[in-house]
């Protein structure tokens, strides 16, 4: 990857529509494959409301009048986006990296891991299902296993990456009760405020900010 590439970095305040960032994404993809803006990493949060990837089961929306629905050309299942979560849109020219989608997506969890690992918290990957979990402590959990703390689903137009992951930082986590979490309903969810992790929306993006400058090798430049 060249030195020289440059990767914009855009933190959004306030709640984004859902379907604002969506066009906002297309139109910088496009732009993007044509050389005429440069890649993106874009923290911000939704309102509350849920997404169908393009795996979506419909038995797995249990509340489809809780939360407005949108569905999404990324991949996976339904989840949910909503205040206290960060969500991260990595808009990346992908022939920089290969072209390897499935060596990318293994690349955004390594850097959910290591942002992660800033507050102390092991993030884990499973080989039979997408995200970032954590492990139960088993001095204070009365039930052992395992939660989900961190997305991930990414589309791919012209090489060109979109959407991409989300991190709970303190959602409200009983909203995810009205679907079934990317499929999988034999877990839970949590958070770093679930973790008794006091950390704030700044905190975690200077976390995920140096880590991707870790895991990537391309420094982040703040936009104007």
């Amino acid at each position: 990857m060249s030195e020289s590439r440059t990767i914009q970095l855009r933190r959004s305040t306030g709640l984004v529509p859902y379907e604002d960032a969506v066009r906002e994404m297309e139109a910088r993809v496009a732009a993007i494959h044509a050389g005429d803006a440069p890649e993106l990493v874009w923290l911000l949060e939704h309102p509350p409301l849920y997404t169908a990837g393009t795996s979506a089961q419909e038995s797995d929306l249990l509340s489809p009048n809780r939360f407005p629905v949108f569905k999404s050309g990324r991949g996976g299942q339904y989840t949910y986006h909503g205040p206290g979560q960060r969500v991260v849109y990595v808009l990346l020219d992908l022939r920089q990296y290969g072209q390897d989608l499935r060596c990318y997506v293994k690349t955004l969890e390594a850097w959910m891991i290591d942002a992660l690992a800033h507050f102390d918290v092991r993030g884990e990957t499973r080989d039979d299902r997408i995200g970032i979990w954590v492990e139960r402590d088993s001095d204070t959990s009365l039930i052992p296993g395992e939660d989900k703390i961190g997305a991930i689903g990414v589309r791919v137009r012209r090489w060109i990456s979109f959407h991409g992951a989300a991190l709970n930082v303190a959602p409200d986590l009983e909203h995810f009760s009205g679907i079934v979490p990317c499929g999988v309903s034999q877990h839970g969810v949590t958070s770093l405020k679930a973790l008794g992790k006091d950390a704030s929306m700044g905190d975690v993006d200077e976390a995920l900010t140096a880590s991707f400058e870790k895991i990537f090798g391309v420094t982040l430049v703040e936009e104007d």
